[in-house]
């Protein structure tokens, strides 16, 4: 095995034994971004320079005894929205072409001070508006989408061009490239990880998270970021806490809630199949399946579009009217539209997220947790637009991945969206567990334990 394949924890644990250098492990990642990255794009810019130097810097400490923990010489890329000092933030975007950060991102800074070293940015669909990121090319298959907009992020860790990195979620954008290409996203409780200093989509429905090999690994990602930060209005007080679910696969007891409703509507037939066979694996180990009903589901899609695309265009508004040309068209539209949307229908969104959040806390009072599919079918070709199901149904590409990872974002609630299999074709599926805000440790435990009884995930087939 080649030092670019390890997990996050398992190249720590090599690291900390004096058994892998952080020199050898960046000098191994650097050179799969040769191999691979002219056919992937998962990265907007590569600091190899860098990535070397910190390298160094981090093996001299490690030797000198001022190892800093688990992420202390781990190579990471972060989603081109996420601000380094120094260093561009493009945001994917020809009206960012000459941004360049004064300042560090509040995840920016905890992962370096934790010994984390930058890689790269990688690619997100523009401004993060979007579910496809077109730059990017899908990690088991070339010819299908990566997911967005998180989608540069998801590529390089399925395709060991970094050993985790972050995205940001506003509507799924971890959750849905991750589930693609078959690998750990966890879009964590609103306002547990700060985003200060990360380019916004939607306020109120914007997450940080890390994207990762394992489910351990996302624990010792989150550990590292989780924190107050007063410089983001929404940030949480909640008193930091060690997120790794330790070697224990114990479940039993917990309440598992499968819904009857919503999540497996319009979901194809090979992506619920490999989730309930996931979910008879929990059964399995301990855990004990209660059926739920999801509340409010006729507006759940309104309400995530009608708080997303107003904040959308008040964030954009001055660039939009003076730079259009150099907005992607789909972007472009979206903002534009935005404008559009009366003052009234953003207030019924708001009303109907509280609303919304209210039932959410009550049914997750008779569980602890709900599992169902992260998106409903595996990644499409690139340039397809729409989906048909049995029943003649026909849903946008973006209104089809949305719709099973937006109810996260209007609660607030956390949710881990796992790797379960993959379908006829070798596209990778995904299993979201949603939990309820700040029990984080509960979906790690169980995502922990159901991956445990899997084989060894291996790196993407098309890198």
């Amino acid at each position: 095995m080649q030092p670019y394949e390890l997990s996050l924890s398992a190249a720590a644990d090599a690291i900390r034994a004096r058994q892998l250098s952080p020199v050898e492990l960046a000098d191994s990642v650097l050179e799969r971004i040769e191999q691979v990255e002219s056919h992937l794009q998962a990265y907007v810019t590569v600091t190899a320079e860098h990535t070397r130097r910190a390298a160094r810097e981090a093996e001299n400490d490690i030797a000198a005894g001022r190892y800093r923990g688990p992420l202390h010489g781990i190579p990471m890329g972060l989603k081109d929205l996420i601000d380094v000092a120094g260093a561009a933030t493009s945001a994917s975007s020809r009206v960012r072409a000459d941004h360049r950060a004064q300042a560090s991102s509040t995840v920016a800074a905890r992962l370096s001070a934790a010994g984390a070293i930058l890689v790269g940015k990688t690619h997100t669909h523009e401004f993060a508006y979007g579910l496809t990121t077109p730059q990017t090319s899908n990690a088991w298959d070339t010819g299908r989408i990566a997911g967005g907009s998180s989608g540069g992020s998801a590529v390089a860790v399925a395709a060991g061009t970094a050993t985790f990195t972050l995205g940001t979620d506003t509507g799924g954008s971890i959750r849905v490239p991750a589930a693609l290409n078959g690998v750990v996203g966890l879009k964590p409780t609103y306002g547990l990880i700060p985003r200060h200093g990360v380019t916004s989509l939607s306020w109120s429905l914007d997450h940080v998270g890390p994207i990762t090999r394992t489910v351990e690994d996302a624990a010792l990602a989150l550990t590292a970021l989780a924190g107050h930060d007063p410089r983001d209005p929404a940030s949480l007080t909640t008193p930091a806490v060690d997120y790794r679910p330790g070697a224990g696969t114990d479940v039993t007891g917990l309440r598992v809630g499968v819904p009857r409703n919503y999540y497996f509507d319009h979901v194809d037939a090979e992506v619920e199949t490999a989730v309930r066979r996931a979910i008879e694996q929990l059964q399995s180990l301990g855990a004990r399946l209660v059926e739920v009903e999801i509340p409010m589901t006729r507006y759940i899609q309104a309400t995530q579009w009608g708080l997303m695309v107003p904040e959308a265009t008040a964030y954009h508004e001055s660039s939009v009217r003076a730079v259009p040309e150099l907005y992607q068209t789909d972007v472009r539209v979206l903002l534009e539209a935005g404008a559009l949307v009366p003052a009234a229908d953003y207030v019924r969104a708001q009303r109907a997220r509280t609303l919304m959040r209210q039932e959410w806390a009550r049914m997750l009072q008779e569980v602890d947790l709900i599992v169902a599919p992260t998106v409903p079918a595996t990644a499409v070709k690139t340039g397809q637009e729409t989906i048909s199901w049995a029943d003649g149904t026909v849903e946008g590409i973006s209104d089809a991945y949305v719709r099973l990872s937006s109810p996260a974002n209007i609660t607030g609630v956390p949710s881990l969206s796992v790797p379960v299999g993959h379908d006829a074709a070798g596209m990778p599926i995904g299993m979201q567990l949603l939990g309820r805000p700040l029990e984080e440790r509960v979906l790690l435990r169980i995502g922990h334990a159901y991956e445990a009884t899997q084989p060894a995930r291996e790196l993407a087939s098309a890198a």
